[in-house]
């Protein structure tokens, strides 16, 4: 079963046949021939699904309930969903008995084809295991990763690279798994880990360490920055940075990247706990010049705070299609939950706040923002993001993933952009 559970149904091609399948499966059912009751039946039908989709995202934006704010096109996507199955039972009264089992089938599939989109929408599960609740990140065995001197503490940009070369038999490709880090009391899941083709050898250079966030709904998965890492590796002589793919939201709800009551600390978490794991545990270099925090969507709003709460600790940063801020989507339910109702604090933790504090403290940071074109909802937050940061003094820059949206393509493409420009800042390039 591991094969079906590490299937990735954030892959471009199963979205499509998924959707495909669903569109398919009504085609044939409305295509029979109708007399005027049928086609009422029908019409009556879509607008009955498509009133409940519309009802039931605008009573959960109403409410915010779980703190999750629906997007308008996940608004559609729930629309388009219930109508089409309810078109689909509505068949359920035609005959021969073969039309009636494909419309009694076509409910299932229209509801796994908009369960999978909007999935795809939020990068929520990557794997069918994760989508119910499986593992599928074999546990790294971190007593058995060789280590080596490698550059001294404080190595300059490009030694990392001019110093190395690639033993025989070094893998092709990097390993992916999981490993639980040690906390200060946050409920975090299981961290994701990814350890390039040269940390894997016998006698390893140091690398630098990435530190990176996903989005939520989301889940601690390593798979998307691998794919990514593993491209570069190729080029780079399997080099790459280690990355450790940290939970940031806990099992608790969105903690907005601070500390509280309520959810724990999920900020300390991070820069306390995860970070100096890290360096002792992994074959990295131990400096802000060769560590970066990262993150997608509600990571990328975490990394771009946690950069600035503490900037002696990260030499570059980078937020793919993140938020402007963390709690950005559901302010008011921050406030409430985060904060207590102090509107003040929770304005006082935003990272324009703190980098406004701080001017001056930012010069050694490389600063990489990414948002994809078809991404209305967060480029205008993305777009003061990287102004505030330049502003702090940052060396901040934005770059747009042609065709993407705020998902898969933004995800995969988002952190290609930011790696090209990071890949010699952190002495890899």
């Amino acid at each position: 079963m591991d094969w079906l559970y590490s299937l990735d149904i954030l892959d471009g091609a199963f979205v499509g046949g998924a959707v495909a399948a669903g569109v398919a499966v009504l085609v044939v059912l409305v295509a029979a021939r109708s007399d005027r009751w049928r086609v009422q039946r029908l019409l009556l039908a879509s607008a009955a699904g498509t009133l409940v989709g519309l009802t039931f995202y605008a009573v959960w934006d109403a409410a915010d309930f779980l703190g999750l704010y629906l997007p308008e096109d996940v608004g559609r996507l729930l629309m388009a969903t219930c109508a089409a199955g309810a078109v689909s039972m509505a068949c359920l009264w035609d005959r021969p008995a073969w039309r009636r089992a494909l419309a009694a089938a076509g409910v299932l599939v229209v509801a796994v084809s908009g369960g999978t989109a909007i999935n795809a929408y939020f990068g929520y599960d990557r794997t069918l295991g994760a989508l119910v609740g499986v593992s599928t990140g074999a546990p790294i065995d971190l007593g058995a990763l060789a280590k080596d001197v490698g550059p001294a503490r404080g190595a300059s940009a490009g030694k990392l690279l001019s110093g190395w070369t690639p033993p025989a038999g070094m893998p092709a490709v990097g390993r992916r798994g999981t490993v639980q880090i040690p906390s200060n009391g946050f409920p975090a899941r299981r961290a994701g880990v990814y350890l390039p083709p040269a940390a894997l050898t016998a006698h390893p250079v140091r690398l630098p360490l990435v530190i990176l966030m996903m989005g939520d709904p989301g889940t601690p998965d390593p798979g998307a920055v691998a794919n990514v890492l593993d491209a570069f590796a190729a080029t780079h002589r399997g080099l790459a940075p280690i990355v450790v793919v940290a939970d940031q939201i806990g099992t608790k709800g969105d903690p907005a990247c601070a500390d509280s009551t309520t959810y724990g600390p999920a900020e300390s978490y991070i820069l306390n706990d995860v970070v100096p794991w890290a360096r002792r545990t992994f074959n990295v270099v131990a400096d802000a010049a060769h560590t970066a925090i990262g993150g997608y969507s509600n990571g990328g709003a975490c990394a771009f705070k946690l950069a600035a709460e503490r900037p002696a600790l990260f030499g570059a940063m980078f937020s793919a299609s993140g938020e402007e801020y963390p709690g950005a989507e559901s302010s008011q339910a921050a406030i409430t939950n985060v904060f207590h109702g102090d509107v003040k604090a929770f304005d006082a933790a935003k990272p324009a706040a703190i980098l406004a504090r701080h001017r001056g403290a930012y010069s050694h940071i490389t600063a990489v923002f990414t948002v994809g074109s078809g991404d209305p909802t967060f480029t205008p937050g993305v777009r003061r993001a990287e102004q505030a940061a330049k502003a702090a003094g940052m060396i901040a820059s934005i770059r747009t993933v042609p065709g993407a949206g705020h998902v898969h393509g933004a995800i995969g493409g988002g952190f290609r952009e930011a790696f090209e420009v990071l890949f010699p800042v952190l002495g890899l390039g």
